[in-house]
């Protein structure tokens, strides 16, 4: 392949030959066209228009620099949830759970030590020691009873007699 040598093109790229053309009346070379607006204007935040005072005595200037005036709690106040009932997957857990209750102790604690309860204390303890029966009768645990421990186990060993196993 040879090498071509480069050569300027006279013709239409730069003005237009034409002798009858004319540049629209639309458009003026002698002034810049004004640049379209985008955004708001320059300033700052302080230089701020002052709306004008209406007649109204409740009305009030707003200053649009400041914003909600609802109050914001900056520690989160503590509201008291109603106690929804835990849904446990057996009466195994429930049962765990209850026996677990730190309140419950403590509150069974000061019934051993004769100690008063208030209405709703009282309540509370009642509530869950009818649950833990249910649960326990559910489950087949018998629950012992602190009479029993009186009793001696080896009492019942003496009445049994060993000739009678002899043949």
């Amino acid at each position: 392949m040879g090498r071509s040598k480069k050569t300027r093109k006279v013709g239409l790229i730069g003005v237009r030959k034409d002798p009858d053309f004319k540049p629209s009346e639309n458009r003026k070379s002698d002034t810049p066209r004004p640049k379209k607006q985008k955004g708001k204007p320059a300033g700052s935040r302080h230089n701020v228009e002052q709306k004008k005072v209406s007649a109204k005595k409740g009305t009030v200037n707003k200053d649009p620099r400041h914003g909600s005036k609802k109050p914001i709690q900056l520690v989160k106040a503590v509201t008291p949830t109603p106690e929804q009932k835990k849904k446990y997957a057996t009466p195994a857990q429930e049962l765990a759970a209850l026996e677990a209750d730190q309140r419950l102790s403590d509150l069974l604690d000061k019934l051993d030590n004769d100690q008063s309860l208030s209405r709703e204390q009282q309540a509370y303890v009642d509530e869950k020691m009818a649950r833990h029966r249910i649960l326990c009768d559910l489950l087949g645990i018998v629950e012992d009873d602190d009479e029993d421990d009186d009793i001696d186990p080896f009492a019942d060993l003496d009445a049994i007699n060993i000739n009678d196993f002899k043949d």
